[in-house]
């Protein structure tokens, strides 16, 4: 402490200066300017309150007796350590006191309400902010913040029996000042009451917890609040459903579906989803045949009852359930009828046409035939069912021809068969059976357009990979296993990928109604991040599951020549194989008849002796006589492609330099489909259009098919012109409508 004086000599006092060496001379003590008897110290003791003293053996004691007595001198630097960070019992205990709220050290004096007299509190104005500061020191002891917080009564209001206060406050603690202002947060709404004549509050929540909003009971303020709080309840429910209702300790249990749905159907369903949903839940109690396990289960529950407790509680629902099950009776019979007539209704779908009247007389006598022989119901279905799906109607695609040799056509329901069996190797869906029960079918302009409607829907999928899978010979790579998994370990992994890639290209290229010449030369197509790591394509980073993929012509793939899963189908269990992948160009793409191998051929090794690659060894055996002349036409392509292995990997290195059999050199991948859209696309489409063909009409293409076949190859010339014209040529020609007669 350092007194100044005001004014005159201006002198000062400075008490630590003026006492530190003679303190321990005693009272009273003159200053440093020669005035005797200035400073004064006394000790008393505090009422109610023992005086703190400094511990025996504490390094602060020390470092004081070191000033008063002249002991051996304590560094400040010391003691302050000793404090911050006590090592010794004594040191540790003189911090504890140190720390105490309310301790000798009266670190409450720091705010400024009387901890002593909680009963006079501070007012505080909303919104406000109140700010405490509180050591830091003081947190490390576990000290807890608590105030308590009430809300002011309207004077105008008192002594009335009903408040007409309109004052609330949501009041919380926080360790930081709010930075947007004091907005109100969802809490509860604490009425306050009267209790012994005095207004009663609650205690400030902690920030995280439910912050209590404070109004008076009964007044408008509370009214709001409870008008507000149903309002957001109605809109917002607090759940819609239960994860659990029947406790899992329970076998036997009376609930066994529980509903709990009027919040979704209030808040989100119209009038026929709400019927819907009502359907749904009937459907599935009635399937279930709940009544019948309820009754089951109140048995069993009232037998355990009667073992060891009273029943009598389970007495009221006893005729509920019994009433519950005699309805549901009554219901099944009911119902007997209208199933019976789905059955049958169910003999159209499943035989592709409508049901002659002997047919549909003929199935339900059968059935009054099985009840007879005492059948169930059910039972009796069951076998009705059995006699539809084993009936050669249903088993086969009959059609039938009319009289004589000339061709007829055939009816709505038969081209409706035919149609639907072409583009999704499945039965007629509601849209083409009401078209052909309109006789609507037999117009070429309608029949086409049901054609392009049908490859546009996801049923079209299975033309995909009925035709355009196995047209490329990998209908069946998903399954195969005879790769080396010693050589091609990752191959297991992807090979269902491989075959996805071909029928979801496929797809796009039916849907999409995309030219015959981008089946060479697209520049997309379809990969997981697996499948492209191991094409050598990257997928944008974040992208998982199928994504389309572009630019596949600057990575040396694209299109047919370029899928693994064609090259990995075409080559050995542990080597490529340039026959296999140049007979697969020759017959399965360009469509060429190759004379069959002649016997005795020698059969090549699984992997190349040391020191030959696949085409050395391929050209080493094509020196044979016997073999050279087939080989001279399918080698080349199959050396073309000797840039990917026997997986369909990109490998560099390889030499796919090759002279065709019309003289042009090519190199690799791309050389070859340049090569063939330049050269051999009339054969390649004319390839094409004989497999489409022929899959639709289930049967070979014959010499009678050529006109039609010449005009579809015609329309692939234009690169405009896209797959939809080709089907519905074929789905418009006289091959596709009409049937030879009985008599052919």
């Amino acid at each position: 402490m350092t007194v100044i004086e005001a004014g005159g000599k201006a002198r000062a006092w400075d008490l630590a200066g003026d006492v530190v060496d003679q303190f321990g001379k005693g009272n009273p003590l003159p200053d440093s300017l020669g005035n005797p008897k200035v400073w004064h110290f006394c000790q008393a003791k505090v009422e109610g309150k023992e005086p703190f003293t400094i511990p025996v053996g504490t390094t602060l004691g020390k470092w004081r007796d070191s000033i008063v007595r002249d002991g051996e001198p304590v560094p400040a630097a010391v003691v302050q350590e000793a404090i911050l960070s006590p090592q010794s019992t004594p040191d540790k205990a003189l911090v504890e006191e140190i720390r105490k709220w309310g301790g000798a050290f009266n670190w409450m004096g720091l705010v400024d309400f009387d901890p002593s007299a909680p009963s006079k509190p501070f007012e505080q104005a909303a919104p406000s902010v109140r700010e405490f500061r509180i050591p830091a020191g003081m947190l490390l002891g576990g000290a807890e913040f608590f105030a308590t917080v009430s809300l002011k009564r309207d004077a105008a209001a008192k002594g009335s029996s009903q408040t007409t206060a309109k004052g609330s406050v949501q009041a919380y603690a926080s360790l930081s000042r709010p930075q947007d202002g004091l907005p109100l947060v969802p809490g509860k709404i604490v009425p306050i009451g009267e209790k012994d004549g005095k207004s009663w509050s609650a205690g400030i929540a902690p920030v995280g917890s439910d912050r209590p909003i404070l109004v008076h009971s009964g007044s408008s303020a509370q009214a709001l609040f409870d008008r507000s709080v149903a309002e957001f309840q109605m809109l917002f429910p607090a759940a819609l459903c239960y994860r659990r209702i029947v406790p899992i300790d329970e076998v036997v249990t009376l609930t066994l579906h529980y509903r709990e749905d009027g919040f979704l159907q209030r808040l989100m369903l119209d009038d026929k989803e709400t019927a819907e949903l009502d359907r749904l839940w009937d459907g599935m109690r009635f399937v279930s045949r709940e009544p019948f396990l309820q009754l089951d289960a109140f048995q069993q529950l009232w037998q355990f009852a009667t073992q060891d407790a009273d029943p009598s509680a389970f007495e009221p629902m006893r005729d509920p359930v019994n009433q519950g099950v005699v309805a549901f009776k009554q219901r099944l019979i009911s119902v007997e009828p209208v199933q019976l007539r789905a059955v049958v209704d169910f003999a159209s779908q499943a035989w592709r046409r409508p049901l002659r009247e002997a047919e549909e007389a003929s199935l339900q006598s059968l059935y009054l035939a099985f009840r007879k022989e005492g059948l169930g119901h059910d039972v009796a279905l069951r076998q009705l069912l059995a006699r539809i799906l084993a009936s050669p109607d249903f088993l086969y695609r009959k059609e039938t021809p009319g009289a004589g040799s000339r061709p007829t056509p055939l009816g709505d329901w038969e081209i409706a068969s035919r149609l639907s069996y072409f583009l999704w190797s499945s039965a007629p869906d509601g849209k083409l059976i009401a078209e052909a029960t309109a006789g609507r079918l037999q117009d070429p302009d309608n029949l086409a357009m049901e054609a392009r409607r049908m490859l546009q829907v996801p049923k079209a999928r299975r033309l995909a990979t009925e035709f355009g899978a196995q047209w490329l010979h990998v209908r069946d790579i998903a399954s195969l296993d005879e790769k080396s998994e010693r050589h091609f370990p990752s191959f297991l992994g992807l090979r269902e990928d491989m075959q996805e890639e071909v029928v979801l290209f496929f797809t796009d290229f039916f849907k999409n109604n995309r030219p015959v010449r981008s089946l060479l030369d697209a520049d997309h197509s379809f990969m997981t991040p697996a499948l492209a790591q191991h094409n050598g394509v990257t997928i944008p980073e974040g992208k998982g599951g199928w994504q389309r993929i572009d630019g596949l012509r600057q990575k040396g793939r694209g299109g047919v020549l370029g899928f693994s899963a064609t090259l990995a189908k075409q080559s050995g269990a542990s080597r490529t194989s340039p026959i296999l992948r140049g007979n697969w160009v020759s017959e399965a793409l360009l469509g060429e008849k190759l004379s069959k191998p002649p016997k005795n051929v020698p059969i090549l090794p699984d992997e190349p002796p040391s020191g030959l690659t696949e085409r050395q060894l391929i050209e080493r055996h094509s020196q044979d006589p016997a073999c050279a002349k087939c080989h001279a036409k399918i080698d080349p392509f199959g050396f073309a492609l000797e840039g990917f292995d026997a997986i369909g990997r990109f490998r560099g290195g390889v030499d796919t330099k090759v002279t065709l059999p019309s003289g042009a050199k090519v190199d690799g991948l791309v050389g070859l489909r340049n090569f063939i859209l330049e050269s051999r696309l009339e054969e390649f489409s004319r390839q094409f259009c004989r497999k489409l063909l022929g899959y639709a009409l289930g049967r070979s293409v014959q010499l009678s098919d050529k006109p039609l076949l010449d005009k579809m190859v015609a329309q692939t010339q234009d690169p405009s012109t896209g797959v939809w014209e080709l089907v519905s040529l074929i789905v418009t020609s006289p091959q596709f409508r009409n049937i030879r007669g009985a008599d052919f």
